[in-house]
């Protein structure tokens, strides 16, 4: 019988729950293992989770993993963390957290944000000298709606006086999951980069700005020493190895955030390698040389966890939520469409639905367009005020045709984004693999090729990317394969290549579609700042 080959525990924390999955050097997925934990949603735009519920959960899919896969779990030498960032929590010098995690949809942030940073000129109320320093040093900015630990951090210093006098550090999400793993307090190159206090012009050397740490408001011994995703920060603490069930030699990897982790386990480490990611949100993302920004088009590349590269990341803000949105409010609990037997709620299943009913309907959706705006947009435009919307629906149209438009209309706002892409690499990009949960759909895989007019390779596993991704960090920061390695271990589930008979249809729906946001966004502008503004927020 054949050797286990060694197996890197792979911690997948998202805002839904905790997941975890064991990972070997080939991309090999072997147990899967997840639990709820709840978000907060707070008055005044607050959302917090408990960290202590993370590290409970952590430990229950630790042991569901050891009970249906033993043999895997004793090979485990390697743990390494993918976790949703931009969250904060504050320390004390035990390590204990003083604060609940405030998570990256907390806007509480926002009215300290512009009294720390404004002044004369300002855009977005920060000060334009501050925006070009950080524009110049880290490729970006902080995020005038409050929802990163600039932000964060700053509520937490003149909101909360007395946690912000005992804290020792403040940590993102995946830098607590490391100090509770190790003991050991640090933050990763990509963990680090919201606060908007690091110099990110030399890729392999990622440091503290003197004169941004110096502006940014909040004590410099605060925050936390930066190493490299790959780098091994420590092994299992005696009570990290327990909770775990693995052994305290067990070497931890500092790991990445989710987007940072989803572009490795896409497989595509190699230069102007993009891949579509389609979850509640969803992006573009490339491995690329060089710093770069795209003001503009609210694009630009970051640290990233392969140490001489950066990661161009065009964010749309909703993809997949927009489904969710026609399950939950359109679709609702006892439509025939979710009690035929085969079909349940479960966000995958859905699909097997979704996929039947699509086809029937021609390209174009009869002439329903969709605006798939629920929650504004971040690129290639970053407009909060802008709102989902149907159009052109008539007597003759029906719930297909809803659905079909849907589809379409995520599709649209990606071509939109992948015209900027275009543009930032300087390439028009060719063929995209697809992951996340939407890749599930074949219908949506195909609307994708044909609306962006390129070949797209699904992922086999697309629900297993950022978990395969993590588990490949932690293989390469442990010697066991190099980045370069990763593109010849991905296996591709189905290639689509677009309709040419669909061609033209699309072309002129995009233009129209763009014609709509240009026509519509002073319309949503006046909406959302009126007596209605509250309404959707």
């Amino acid at each position: 019988m054949a050797a286990t080959p060694p197996q890197i525990l792979a911690i997948d924390l998202g805002t839904s729950g905790m997941k975890a999955a064991l990972v070997a050097a080939d991309g090999t997925v072997t147990g899967w293992a997840e639990r709820p934990v709840p978000l907060r949603v707070l008055p005044g735009g607050g959302a917090e989770q408990d960290p202590v519920a993370w590290w409970a959960a952590l430990g229950q899919v630790a042991a569901e993993l050891g009970r249906g896969h033993p043999e895997q779990m004793r090979a485990v030498g390697t743990v390494c963390a993918s976790t949703q960032g931009e969250g904060t929590i504050a320390v004390d010098a035990a390590g204990e957290p003083l604060t609940p995690c405030i998570s990256w949809l907390d806007m509480r942030g926002a009215p300290h944000l512009r009294r720390q940073f404004g002044g004369f000129p300002a855009y977005q109320g920060m000060s334009v000298r501050r925006i070009a320093r950080w524009l110049r040093l880290t490729g970006g900015m902080p995020s005038p709606t409050g929802k990163d630990p600039a932000a964060h951090m700053l509520l937490v210093r003149d909101e909360m006086p007395q946690v912000y006098a005992r804290t020792a550090s403040f940590l993102n999400v995946l830098d607590w999951i490391n100090l509770k793993l190790t003991g050991r307090t640090v933050a990763t190159v990509d963990s680090i980069l919201t606060s908007w206090v690091t110099d990110n012009r030399r890729p392999g050397d990622i440091r503290y700005s003197p004169a941004l740490v110096a502006g940014c408001g909040i004590d410099r011994d605060k925050l936390p020493p930066i190493v490299a995703c790959t780098d091994v920060i420590g092994t299992l603490t005696p009570a990290a190895a327990a909770h775990l069930g693995l052994a305290e030699s067990v070497r931890v990897v500092a790991g990445a955030i989710d987007n940072t982790a989803a572009a490795i386990g896409a497989g595509t480490t190699g230069d102007h390698q993009p891949h579509l990611y389609v979850g509640t949100s969803s992006w573009i993302a490339a491995h690329v040389p060089g710093k770069k920004t795209d003001i503009s088009a609210g694009i630009a590349s970051v640290p990233c966890a392969i140490p001489d590269r950066y990661l161009m990341t065009a964010l749309q803000a909703t993809a997949g939520a927009n489904l969710t949105w026609l399950r939950d409010k359109v679709v609702e609990y006892d439509d025939p469409l979710l009690g035929a037997g085969h079909v349940t709620r479960d966000e995958g299943t859905i699909f097997d639905a979704f996929d039947t009913i699509i086809p029937t309907v021609p390209p174009g959706a009869n002439g329903v367009l969709y605006t798939p705006w629920l929650y504004g947009e971040r690129a290639p435009v970053d407009d909060p005020n802008l709102r989902a919307g149907f159009v052109n629906i008539s007597l003759d149209t029906n719930r297909s045709d809803l659905l079909r438009a849907v589809f379409e209309g995520v599709a649209f706002n990606t071509r939109w984004l992948a015209r900027a892409v275009d543009r930032f690499l300087g390439t028009p990009v060719t063929s995209m693999a697809i992951t996340g949960g939407g890749a599930l759909s074949d219908s949506w895989c195909q609307i994708f090729a044909d609306v962006l007019g390129v070949e797209i390779r699904r992922d086999a596993r697309p629900l297993a990317v950022n978990a395969r991704g993590a588990g490949w960090i932690g293989a390469v920061g442990t010697g066991l394969l190099t980045f370069a390695d990763i593109p010849g271990l991905m296996r591709t589930d189905r290639v689509f290549t677009p309709n040419p008979a669909h061609r033209a249809v699309y072309d002129e729906t995009f233009d129209i579609y763009r014609e709509l946001h240009r026509r519509l966004a002073p319309v949503y502008r006046r909406l959302n700042r009126g007596p209605w503004s509250r309404r959707g927020r």
